[in-house]
């Protein structure tokens, strides 16, 4: 039996399967057995291809829509921690390390990873100087967020001196092509480290420091959408900060 809706969405979108092929990246038979055969793509596949044509994916192909017991454990969490602080830094440092494409870190300071590894800026240049691209966000000192979570953490003024001295570990960085450094004053539900495709997620939880909150380990498998949703949010957070001028 054809997929009558995609079949119709692709019309009414304008859309051939030869172009739809090409925008998602799969071979134009593939996208013929979508319509014709009614065949359901991969979910990775399935999600680039409803996005460019404007539609909902389970509406596409309902049997995407696995029963909630089968998704109740993400299939792209490699490791859960109970804290940051049971993580060596070596894991975020290795993690960083084999980046081929991409590094972002969304944090308020993580200053740990500075005390820790002195040779970060070298890391990160020499990741950059290899075409990964680095982006760094590091709270804003003077934004109310930032106070207010010092606050909830009984931690005084002090993040909001921690989060100046990330901006001193990292300005050196300033000017190296591939990094961007900017500041946000958004609310951090969450700091994020990530790879290329992998990402350590630090979750905050209120009135706790974040070595004492929990840590996820994520691998984008094309299987799950948890590390695209945290993938989002850097984004979501990257277009609101403003870049760091060089002095």
């Amino acid at each position: 039996m054809p997929n009558e809706r995609l079949k119709a969405v692709v019309t009414s979108a304008g859309w051939t399967c030869a172009a739809l092929a090409g925008k998602v990246g799969v071979d134009i038979k593939s996208v013929e057995r979508w319509a014709n055969q009614n065949r359901t793509p991969r979910l990775a596949t399935a999600r680039l291809a409803a996005e460019a044509l404007g539609e909902d994916m389970f509406a596409l192909w309902p049997s995407l829509r696995q029963p909630r017991a089968a998704r109740a454990m993400s299939p792209e969490l490699v490791a859960l921690y109970e804290q940051r602080a049971d993580l060596p830094v070596s894991v975020f440092v290795s993690l960083l390390g084999q980046a081929a494409e991409r590094i972002d870190v969304l944090v308020y300071a993580a200053v740990f990873l500075h005390e820790a590894y002195p040779r970060l800026n070298d890391l990160l240049r020499e990741r950059a100087a290899d075409g990964c691209a680095v982006r760094i966000a590091l709270g804003d000192a003077d934004s109310g967020n930032v106070s207010r979570r010092g606050e909830e953490e009984k931690f005084g003024h002090g993040i909001e001196s921690r989060c100046r001295l990330a901006l001193l570990h990292y300005r050196p960085l300033l000017g190296t092509p591939g990094i961007e450094i900017r500041t946000h004053g958004t609310t951090l539900y969450n700091s994020l480290y990530r790879a290329d495709d992998q990402v350590l997620v630090n979750a905050h939880v209120w009135g706790v420091n974040a070595f004492g909150a929990p840590v996820w380990h994520l691998r984008r498998t094309g299987l799950g959408t948890l590390f695209d949703t945290y993938a989002a949010s850097f984004d979501a957070v990257w277009s609101t900060a403003r870049p760091v001028e060089e002095s």
